[in-house]
């Protein structure tokens, strides 16, 4: 069950694992293995082929000046979560921070393939600041997307996070 979710059973894989990107001069770029499996389980195809829809954009908190990408089928837990949040948050004015909920509203849903790829959409790409690569990080409910450098440069960034991009980093012949 997921937290603040309460009375919801949800029966959805969970994001874990994290991978290095290349992005091609049209934004196309490639969802790692360790993540590809759980998207594809979470946003099947209705015709039962490859491939499916994730919805990219950015992250909520301006602080992570990164993406977040997710099955569609995460959209109703996250109005669920923000809904509640409102609901907790309202002053007695009648007044609620809507910010917070068009930050959470600015996915794209764009279609994948059988090999993970899909064309990261303009706004957000830019958004991110993602060039050539882009450094995927499952986080539970979602994914994360960062540019290598805006993660390594990001205070807050857990250790193992940064350690592990550097890693995938190092393996394609490039220091941060």
């Amino acid at each position: 069950m997921l937290a603040g979710c309460e009375g919801y059973v949800v029966s959805r894989g969970r994001y874990q694992g994290d991978g290095i990107g290349l992005v091609d001069d049209k934004g196309r770029v490639a969802i790692p293995n360790a993540l590809r499996a759980t998207l594809a389980a979470n946003a099947p195809k209705a015709d039962g082929k490859n491939g499916g829809t994730i919805v990219v954009g950015p992250h909520q908190n301006p602080v992570n000046k990164c993406l977040v990408a997710y099955d569609p089928g995460y959209l109703d837990i996250l109005a669920e979560q923000l809904d509640r949040r409102e609901a907790a948050f309202t002053g007695p004015d009648g007044e609620f921070d809507y910010n917070i909920k068009r930050r959470a509203a600015a996915g794209e849903a764009v279609p994948f393939d059988g090999s993970g790829r899909f064309i990261m959409p303009a706004f957000p790409r830019f958004y991110a600041g993602i060039g050539e690569h882009a450094f995927f990080f499952g986080v539970f409910d979602y994914i994360e997307i960062w540019d290598p450098k805006t993660l390594i440069e990001t205070e807050s960034m857990a250790a193992n996070v940064k350690a592990a991009c550097r890693f995938y980093m190092m393996q394609k012949g490039i220091a941060l």
